[in-house]
């Protein structure tokens, strides 16, 4: 094991012992070599020891799996990115004409307006997308289709009815045969029969007594898996990633890809504000420059599981990581290791802005409630400072017959220098998220971004 492996395995190690996180697995791809560095149990009632096969949920990487199999299509010449999605969903039937506004490409970079995604439940079977896709046509729009962008789980689940559409086949066997198969990635799928006899991690939440305990709900329904369903380990996500800094072909030579399609989806479609997230979209990736550096990127979470995959093209770099411990430890933990990695591999440090000073007037102007279908964000101040709490509507948790992730505790925001709105949370394992309050004609606080998604306030 050379030094910088070894300095990996103990900062992985050290962190989550640090920030309690049973099971961690990383893995860094430079210069052509591979390193790992993997930590802890899958479970804590059932312990195994966490190696670079061991499969967790990634949630929205899962989207980069969805994008890249529709730009086949679009290169088999099946798709056309700017043609409306009712072309190739005609289940997705919304009488408003706005409907015909909703192309390929704003699903693929999150702006069709569409809500985050749908608190329905439509079952675990062949027909959960079609019957997603017509329970999608009848929510309302939370902005005109190309207006802005708006993180949309529901979007990328739509997008993977097109998948399913186009290629006469259910969208899980349509992504093994297009993606998975070819390019060797045998540990990821999607289904649990297809998991089960393998070596898998189960989230961790905290109970009512402060401790972690196993998540029950081990993924989501199977509508979720375009946008975030996907099995996988960190070993296939590392040759996920030496094949998006490739040319579009296995290493057996197979075309998967046509290289301008594959390099197309790393370039800018619509810019981000505020988001740490990143600066941009590409097609489903984040954009985003860290020291001056260009990288892509996607994260994703779970019940209790969170995952990070990044991307640096022009160093022929990645970084992946996976932890099964939430709502706090998992996020601060993945933070960490990609920070870490950055610098002492690449020389690349990132730091967060200084927010400003507690200012009351300011804070006047942005406490109270912020909701979207599922979620709703309370600004609250004590006088001396602002926090965020990020808490499941009470009516969606009570009416939910699985278990859901807790909420997020109250934490730490500051505001951001400039008359952009924009601030940045200091505490708590959102810690270094960015966003920005938007403002409606009268100049009044209507709206907070957080994570990419749009919360509209209500009170």
């Amino acid at each position: 094991m050379n030094e910088i492996t070894q300095e990996l395995s103990e900062f992985v190690a050290a962190s989550a012992e640090k920030l309690g996180v049973p099971g961690v697995a990383v893995g860094v791809l430079a210069g052509g070599r591979e390193d790992f560095a993997c930590h802890g149990v899958t479970s804590v009632d059932n312990p195994l020891t966490v190696d670079r096969d061991t499969m967790f949920v990634v949630g929205s990487v899962s989207k980069t799996f969805t994008a890249t199999a529709l730009m086949q299509l679009v290169a088999d010449g099946r798709v056309e990115l700017d043609a409306p999605v009712r072309r190739y969903v005609p289940e997705f039937a919304a009488a408003d004409a706005a409907t015909d506004e909703i192309t390929v490409m704003r699903l693929l970079n999150h702006t069709a307006g569409l809500e985050w995604r749908l608190s329905d439940d439509t079952g675990e079977g062949d027909d959960a997308l079609a019957r997603h896709a017509v329970k999608l046509a009848e929510s309302q729009l939370i902005g005109k289709p190309g207006a802005r962008a708006s993180y949309s789980q529901a979007g990328f689940n739509l997008a993977g009815r097109i998948v399913e559409n186009v290629t006469g086949s259910s969208f899980e066997r349509a992504i093994a045969s297009l993606l998975f198969e070819p390019l060797g990635l045998a540990h990821s799928c999607y289904a649990v029969n297809d998991v089960m006899t393998r070596r898998f991690a189960v989230g961790h939440n905290v109970d009512a007594n402060g401790a972690l305990a196993v998540a029950r709900q081990w993924k989501d329904n199977r509508a979720n898996n375009p946008g975030g369903g996907v099995v996988t380990s960190v070993g296939d996500l590392l040759r996920w990633a030496r094949f998006h800094l490739g040319d579009g072909r296995t290493e057996g030579g197979e075309r998967i890809l046509p290289t301008e399609l594959l390099h197309r989806m790393r370039e800018q479609t619509v810019q981000l504000r505020g988001s740490t997230l990143g600066d941009a979209f590409g097609i489903c990736w984040f954009l985003r420059e860290a020291d001056g550096v260009a990288t892509i990127g996607h994260g994703g979470s779970a019940n209790g599981q969170f995952a990070d995959l990044l991307v640096v093209p022009e160093r022929n770099f990645a970084v992946a990581v996976m932890s099964n411990a939430g709502p706090d430890a998992g996020l601060a933990f993945n933070r960490a290791v990609v920070k870490w990695v950055l610098e002492h591999y690449l020389g690349v440090v990132e730091r967060d802005p200084e927010p400003l000073p507690y200012e009351r007037a300011r804070a006047t102007e942005i406490l109270g409630h912020y909701d979207n279908e599922m979620m709703r964000l309370t600004l609250a101040t004590d006088g001396t400072g602002l926090t965020i709490e990020c808490a499941i509507k009470p009516e969606i948790r009570a009416a939910a017959d699985t278990q859901l992730p807790p909420d997020l505790p109250p934490a730490t925001l500051g505001l951001l220098p400039g008359d952009a709105d924009e601030y940045i949370v200091t505490g708590g394992g959102l810690q270094g998220q960015r966003g920005f309050f938007t403002r409606d004609e009268s100049g009044a606080v209507a709206g907070i971004d957080l994570a990419g998604r749009l919360f509209a306030r209500v009170r």
